[in-house]
């Protein structure tokens, strides 16, 4: 790891992400799913209620379940949501110690779990950064996901009094760079498997009730997959979305990723490509959820070719286009 002279740095930047549990153990997997759902961002139930079933039933059956899950995607080196998004803030600091600019100092945090966002904000203010680029690695907002981060950092300079100039970047669903590195990624894939009949854009899931309260979310992965289907030049016929990831009894957005692919080769569609253009990085969702689990639907319900292409993870094409989020918002600074 490239070692960072921090003496004069004039910008911190923050690379945000979920989180994850810090070793996939169902302890650690019981930390990270009781902090994560105890956000009322991320549920928006009565708060006794909620956190009496939460605690006394949902987490002590679901996370020695997870942590099976977890295990199954672990690294060498750690969590793959936390290998790749420190990946992408190392790739960013090496870009940027190459500029003749003001120093730039890029940290990767997470809103559950570590490294922190508070560890990342204290270590910004003990170097006296004023300035701060916050870009949480989600390409399409939600309240669900890029408000959580802005209500975290509001409330860690609460107790600050010096406030440091903050930016944030609130979604870039449709940035044109963003669209080019998926379809960069479809196109790759498609040269090793030129069988595919459909590409299937997977997006997470939410209750459809947060959209209904005006989250607009389901609205900005439309505007991804209608992007990414007119760059990769799809008819109608040969692109769709969907939504993974449920949980719970609720009704989320559909039509649901794990229905759709049941279906599909009923209607002689039996060979597919499927991207989740709302991860940045692979993770359990993708390369577990997507990857593994859904592939078996599909081949169960008679599909023959699935292929999962990868997230864009820290490839160069990603990079620059998060380097260029970046910059746009240090307009005027340096």
């Amino acid at each position: 790891m490239r070692v960072v002279d921090t003496k004069n740095n004039d910008v911190g930047v923050l690379v945000v992400n979920l989180g994850t549990p810090s070793e996939p153990t169902t302890g650690a997997v019981f930390r990270y799913l009781g902090e994560f759902l105890s956000d009322k961002r991320v549920i928006d139930l009565p708060s006794f209620a909620w956190k009496t079933l939460l605690y006394g039933l949902i987490l002590p059956l679901r996370s020695p379940k997870v942590a099976k899950l977890y295990q199954q995607v672990w690294t060498a080196e750690g969590s793959p949501l936390r290998v790749y998004n420190e990946a992408i803030a190392q790739q960013l600091n090496q870009r940027y110690s190459e500029e003749p600019r003001a120093n730039i100092l890029v940290r990767s945090a997470m809103s559950y779990g570590e490294p922190s966002l508070r560890a990342a904000m204290q270590e910004f203010e003990t170097l006296g950064i004023k300035k701060i680029v916050v870009l949480p690695l989600y390409p399409q907002y939600s309240a669900t996901t890029t408000a959580v981060v802005y209500d975290q950092i509001a409330k860690i300079l609460m107790k600050t009094r010096y406030l440091p100039e903050v930016r944030m970047v609130m979604d870039y669903c449709d940035n044109p760079q963003y669209i080019q590195a998926l379809a960069n990624s479809v196109h790759a894939s498609r040269a090793k498997h030129s069988e595919s009949q459909l590409l299937v854009m997977s997006f997470h899931g939410m209750p459809q009730r947060y959209v209904d309260a005006g989250d607009p979310y389901q609205e900005q992965c439309l505007r991804t997959a209608q992007a990414l289907a007119k760059n990769l030049k799809l008819t109608p016929e040969q692109w769709t979305i969907s939504y993974q990831s449920r949980f719970g009894k609720a009704t989320w957005l559909s039509p649901y990723t794990n229905v759709v692919l049941g279906d599909l080769p009923v209607n002689g569609i039996k060979n597919i490509d499927i991207i989740c253009p709302a991860f940045s990085v692979d993770c359990l969702e993708t390369l577990e959820e997507i990857s593994e689990e859904n592939r078996g639907i599909f081949q169960q319900a008679g599909g023959v070719n699935y292929h999962y292409i990868p997230a864009l993870n820290d490839h160069s094409d990603h990079i620059l286009m998060l380097k260029q989020l970046i910059d746009q918002q240090m307009v005027s600074w340096v």
